[in-house]
């Protein structure tokens, strides 16, 4: 077998393996109700407010 149907072979694989992937985390997205994801948001965006509100406020130099 020469190199190039290997690396054809290979790059199939690859395109087949990113599919599978992505296909997954879309499933995975599309599992959440709309509370869960307004609840999810609501919740990062508390933590953050909170990690920005911890750091020491000092004006420019």
């Amino acid at each position: 077998m020469r190199w190039w149907k290997v690396l054809g072979l290979a790059a199939f694989a690859g395109v087949a393996a990113t599919g599978v992937v992505i296909a997954r985390g879309e499933r995975r997205r599309r599992a959440y109700t709309p509370e869960e994801i307004r609840q999810r948001l609501r919740t990062r965006h508390a933590e953050s407010v909170r990690a920005g509100a911890g750091e020491s406020r000092q004006p420019p130099p």
